[in-house]
C-alpha cells in the first residue's frame, strides 16, 4: 500500500484556499452533531517522523470546540503503564459518547516504530496486531467511529525536514539521534509500516494514507476525509447505526460445565473442620500472594452469584489472608453516568491490577449477559456479542500474564428466601435487603437460563468458572479458598 503512494501530490495556494474554507465550516457543524447525537470518535495519526502529525492535529482541532475533544500523545510507556497489560493505557484514552479523541500516535506504535527498534519477534508482532483488530472491532461494535491516517513522506524529504529543524535554535531539540537512525533505516520502517497497514485496514476501521510532502494537499485530504466519515457515521446513526461485525467462531478452549440444576447443594462443613482448614488455606494463600508479588504476576478474581449467596463473606475470608498493600476489592453496582458514556468494558479495564497485585471484583463484566440482558438495559445483539467480547477480554489478560478466576456462588430459592427474611429481621443487616432483591427473585427462572448460558459459553481452560455450593456458608468459604490456592499453585508451576 505504501509502496504505491504518489508522494508528488500538490495543491496550489489559490485552489487550497478555495476548497478548505467550506470544509472548515462543515467540520464545525458536524462536530456539534457529534455532541448532540452522542457519537464517540477516535481520529488517530501515525506516520514517519517529521511527516507533520503535530501540525496536522493543530490545524484540525483549530476548527473544533475545545469542550468536545481531547488530544493524546502516545510516547514510550511509563513505569506504571509497563506494569499493566499493554492495551490498558489505550482503553484509558477512548472518548466518552459525544466526544472526540485525537491521537498523536496510538496503539500502533507498539507494532511499528517500537517493534523495529526493539527487534520484536514476528509472533509477538502478529499477536499485537490481532489484539488491535479485536480492540477496534469491539469499539466499533459499541458505536465508535475510528478514523485512521498514516502520513507518508520519502526518505529524502524526511532528511530535509530534520536538517531544517536542526538549523533553528527553537526547534533543534526536536531532532534526536534516534530520529536520524530512523532515517538511515527508512526502508526497514517502511516495510514495517506497510505490513501494519495491510493487516489492519479493515472495513470497520480502514486506513487512509496521506501523501504529506505538500502540506496543503495533506491537510486538505485529511480534512475532507474527516468531514466525509463524520457525515456518513452520523447519517448511519440516525438510521439505526452500523450493524455489529459478524460473530466469528473462535477457539477459547471452552470446557463443559454442569447446569445449575445438577449441582448438589447439600454440601456442608462442620465448625471444627471449617476453623482448622480455613486457617490453613489462609496461611498458604498469604504465602502465594508474596510469591505473586515477587514474580510480578497480577491476578483477578471475579465473584458472581445469586443475591444473598454470600459473596461478601467469601471475599472477606480471602482478603484476610492477603497483604492489604497488594490487593483491592472493587464492588460493581449499576454503572455511573460517566461509565454509561463509555464501552461497557471500560470501567473494568480501568480497575485492573498492576503486576504483582490482586483485584477482587464483587460482581463483574458478566452483568452484560445477566442483569443487562434480563432487565433490557442492552439489546439482544449486544449481549449475544458480549460472550465473544468477554472471552477475548479474559484471554487477553491471561496471555499477558494475568491469572483469572471466576466464582459463581450457588444457592437454591428456599435458602435465598430464608436469608432475605433474616436480613429483614436483623436491624444491623436490614440495609442489605431492598425491594429490588425481591423483584429480582421473581425472575429467578429467567436468570437461571441466562446464568447457565453464561457458564457454558465462557468457561475456558485458562479462565475457568468455579461453581461454589453455597447453601452452607462454611463449606462455600472453604471451597473458594481451596480452589484459589490450588489454581495459583498450579499456575506458578507452569508460568
Amino acid at each position: 500500500m505504501l509502496y504505491e503512494t504518489n508522494l508528488n501530490q500538490k495543491l496550489e495556494k489559490a485552489e487550497y484556499q478555495e476548497k478548505i474554507e467550506p470544509l472548515k465550516g462543515k467540520l464545525e457543524r458536524l462536530a456539534l452533531r457529534v455532541r448532540a447525537e452522542k457519537l464517540p470518535v477516535i481520529i488517530l495519526f501515525e506516520g514517519f517522523g517529521a511527516a507533520g502529525k503535530g501540525s496536522m492535529i493543530s490545524k484540525l482541532i483549530d476548527n473544533l470546540d475545545p469542550r468536545g475533544f481531547s488530544v493524546h500523545t502516545i510516547a514510550k510507556p511509563t513505569e506504571t503503564e509497563l506494569r499493566m497489560p499493554p492495551m490498558w493505557r489505550y482503553w484509558n484514552t477512548i472518548p466518552q459518547y459525544g466526544q472526540i479523541s485525537v491521537m498523536d500516535r496510538s496503539w500502533y506504535r507498539d507494532v511499528s516504530v517500537d517493534s523495529v527498534d526493539d527487534f520484536e519477534r514476528s509472533d509477538v508482532i502478529e499477536q499485537g496486531l490481532e489484539d488491535i483488530r479485536c480492540f477496534e472491532r469491539q469499539l466499533v461494535d459499541s458505536g465508535y467511529l475510528i478514523i485512521k491516517f498514516f502520513l507518508q513522506i520519502s526518505k529524502a524529504e524526511q532528511k530535509r525536514r530534520f536538517e531544517k529543524l536542526e538549523r533553528s535554535g527553537f526547534t533543534n531539540w526536536r531532532v534526536t539521534k534516534e530520529d536520524w537512525r530512523h532515517n538511515r533505516e527508512y526502508d526497514k520502517h517502511l516495510k514495517a509500516f506497510d505490513e501494519m497497514i495491510e493487516t489492519t485496514s479493515v472495513s470497520y476501521a480502514p486506513w487512509t494514507v496521506v501523501e504529506a510532502t505538500d502540506k496543503r494537499f495533506a491537510f486538505y485530504k485529511v480534512l475532507s476525509h474527516v468531514v466525509e466519515r463524520l457525515k456518513q457515521a452520523l447519517d448511519d446513526k440516525q438510521h439505526g447505526g452500523m450493524s455489529k461485525q459478524p460473530v466469528v467462531p473462535k477457539d477459547f478452549g471452552i470446557v463443559k460445565t454442569p447446569l445449575l440444576s445438577e449441582i448438589d447443594l447439600n454440601r456442608s462443613a462442620e465448625e471444627s473442620q471449617y476453623k482448622r482448614e480455613l486457617k490453613r488455606y489462609q496461611k498458604r494463600l498469604g504465602e502465594l500472594h508474596s510469591e505473586l508479588y515477587l514474580r510480578k504476576i497480577p491476578m483477578v478474581i471475579a465473584y458472581e452469584g445469586w443475591d444473598a449467596a454470600g459473596k461478601g463473606g467469601n471475599i472477606k475470608r480471602v482478603t484476610k489472608a492477603l497483604d492489604p498493600r497488594g490487593y483491592e476489592v472493587v464492588p460493581i453496582a449499576a454503572p455511573t453516568k460517566i461509565e454509561l458514556e463509555h464501552h461497557y468494558l471500560w470501567r473494568f479495564w480501568s480497575n485492573l491490577p498492576k503486576s504483582g497485585h490482586i483485584t477482587i471484583f464483587d460482581r463483574s463484566w458478566y452483568g452484560r449477559v445477566m442483569v443487562e440482558r434480563i432487565e433490557g438495559f442492552c439489546t439482544k445483539e449486544d449481549w449475544e456479542h458480549a460472550y465473544r467480547e468477554i472471552n477475548e477480554f479474559e484471554q487477553y489478560l491471561y496471555e499477558h500474564g494475568m491469572l483469572v478466576m471466576k466464582f459463581w456462588l450457588h444457592i437454591d430459592k428456599d435458602e435465598q428466601l430464608k436469608r432475605f427474611e433474616k436480613r429483614q429481621n436483623t436491624p444491623e443487616k436490614r440495609w442489605k435487603i431492598t425491594e429490588e432483591d425481591f423483584r429480582n427473585r421473581e425472575k429467578w427462572d429467567q436468570y437461571e437460563v441466562a446464568v447457565n448460558e453464561m457458564l457454558q459459553k465462557t468457561n475456558t481452560e485458562n479462565c475457568p468458572w468455579l461453581i461454589v455450593e453455597s447453601n452452607d456458608k462454611r463449606y462455600a468459604r472453604l471451597k473458594a479458598m481451596k480452589k484459589i490456592v490450588e489454581y495459583v499453585e498450579h499456575q506458578l508451576k507452569i508460568l
